[in-house]
């Protein structure tokens, strides 16, 4: 149930979306004559574009996510295993046509792949199953074997989790796949602003992980104005860490995790 509200509510409350379901209710409004519903309706739904489109607003509430957890330093000198979140690939272009498109989030797997290269005797897990409501797309789970054994990483080495529909579920799913053992070091990759989330989740688990940051959005030295990037990283950017600060509250709401926003 919660995967299923959790779709809903963000199909309504992505700004984009909000702003469009805004301008229809202001165009009813009209159209009945409540002109003040009208006026509010329209101008919240051009103060949302506007803010999302033309404000360095997005990149300010990112950089507390992306600069929260940094990559060990040194790095670790053995590494038993290494888990990749999903979430980097285009699942509907990938089901149709059988490659590893990569979307703006694909740098998780880039990333990866280079670590499996510096730590050759790691595992390497990808959890990541469908996770859409309603688009039929396939699974990272199922794709990443296609590149990253393009990109030299034995088949033999790779442990897929192709049953998780959200963070949670991959938190919970690859804990229950993996026989930890005390001592064992395992890294988490995943997007920069994802982290937080992610490690919450995994030590509510009770899988203590390294965090591995990748994909980061911003350069961490922007300030608060207008015109600072093009219009649509910036819809992309307020989009993303909206979500990510719900996502947040609403894991910690519902105990999922111990921190509103976890901590190093």
């Amino acid at each position: 149930m919660f995967f299923f509200v959790s779709k809903l509510f963000w199909f309504v409350a992505q700004p984009l979306n909000f702003s469009i379901l805004l301008m229809g209710l202001a165009f009813f409004a009209v159209w009945f004559s409540w002109r003040r519903i009208a006026m509010t309706a329209s101008a919240s739904a051009f103060l949302i574009l506007g803010l999302a489109v033309w404000s360095s607003l997005g990149a300010l509430l990112l950089h507390p996510l992306e600069d929260r957890f940094q990559r060990p330093s040194p790095a670790p000198s053995h590494v038993d295993g290494i888990i990749v979140l999903g979430g980097g690939f285009e699942g509907g272009v990938n089901l149709v046509r059988g490659g590893y498109e990569l979307n703006a989030s694909g740098d998780r797997f880039v990333e990866t792949a280079v670590l499996a290269r510096r730590y050759p005797e790691a595992r390497v897990v990808v959890t990541g199953g469908g996770g859409t409501l309603v688009l039929e797309g396939e699974g990272d789970a199922a794709t990443a074997p296609r590149l990253l054994t393009a990109l030299g990483v034995s088949a033999d080495r790779l442990v897929l989790e192709n049953e998780s529909r959200n963070t949670y579920e991959n938190a919970q799913f690859t804990k229950k796949l993996l026989d930890i053992k005390p001592g064992e070091t395992w890294l988490l990759v995943t997007s920069a602003f994802h982290m937080p989330r992610s490690v919450g989740l995994f030590r509510k688990a009770g899988f203590d992980v390294v965090p591995w940051p990748a994909d980061y959005r911003t350069s961490g030295i922007e300030y608060p104005g207008f015109a600072q990037d093009n219009p649509i990283d910036s819809l992309q950017n307020l989009t993303i860490v909206l979500k990510e600060w719900v996502g947040l509250f609403a894991y910690w709401a519902t105990g999922r995790t111990d921190e509103l926003l976890p901590s190093p």
